[in-house]
């Protein structure tokens, strides 16, 4: 367990879309912080077997993010269970890859539904009960989209990119309060979705690895670590930051 300002013992981190991929990294990486983890989701089966290889430290909760109603019902349930969140990352998220004159006004306003207006509605349930103890830590997760343009992604890119706008203003309101606000854009990471795409298109992946500085893609580790260290004490002066994990694709050198 990690010891002095990296640890974040006492601390009760929901995450939504925690079952799997990066959602589920950040949540091993946080219990081994020494973080209670909660983790919300859609499918039980999932959440079941992610709790089970996380161990003690970690819970879970039915929650479809796009059930904007039922966030202060579904945080009165945690809080009655195990305590009021300290930590909250906005994770979960959906995706649609399509030109952007094929992508109907319906799946455009799916993704963002699901990224923009879900995460909201989680955030404004969540930050009063950090506002009233005096601290907290919001995580948004965003992505490479939210920086620069990749083809295929436009409902993706517009839920990505206003995440830069939630998080400098959300920062600017919040952080007065003593609620930070900050999000990663993680790049290529390895996993299981994204492995089995890959697996499929070793031009793509040649393409991928061609402009990455480092040459090869990144593990959910490499954004749970980072998360741990956005919520904790070491980065208490750290607000409406956009963190890019790379591995140095956004200095686009290639």
């Amino acid at each position: 367990m990690m010891e002095g300002p990296f640890s974040l013992e006492g601390e009760i981190a929901l995450i939504t879309g925690g079952g799997t991929g990066i959602g589920l990294g950040m949540a091993r990486c946080m219990a081994q912080a020494g973080a209670q983890v909660i983790l919300a989701g859609r499918r039980e089966n999932v959440l079941q077997e992610a709790v089970q290889s996380i161990g003690s430290l970690a819970a879970y909760e039915i929650f479809d993010v796009t059930q904007l109603d039922e966030a202060s019902r579904m945080l009165n349930r945690i809080q009655d269970r195990i305590g009021s969140p300290t930590i909250l990352i906005n994770n979960a998220g959906n995706h649609l890859k399509k030109s952007a004159l094929e992508t109907t006004s319906e799946e455009f306003l799916q993704i963002l539904n699901t990224h923009v207006n879900g995460s909201f509605a989680l955030t404004r349930a969540v930050a009063p009960i950090m506002i009233e103890r005096g601290r907290g830590s919001i995580l948004f997760i965003a992505s490479m989209t939210s920086l620069f343009g990749l083809p295929q992604t436009v409902a993706y890119s517009a839920a990505k990119s206003a995440y830069v706008g939630l998080v400098g203003t959300l920062a600017a309101e919040l952080s007065p309060h003593g609620v930070r606000v900050n999000a990663i854009a993680p790049g290529f990471i390895i996993t299981e979705i994204s492995r089995n795409a890959f697996d499929n298109d070793p031009e793509r992946l040649e393409r991928v690895l061609r402009r990455t500085p480092m040459n090869r893609r990144g593990d959910p580790e490499d954004i749970g670590y980072a998360a741990v260290y956005l919520c904790s004490q070491a980065a208490k002066y750290i607000t409406g930051v956009i963190l890019p994990i790379d591995g140095g694709s956004s200095i686009q050198m290639y």
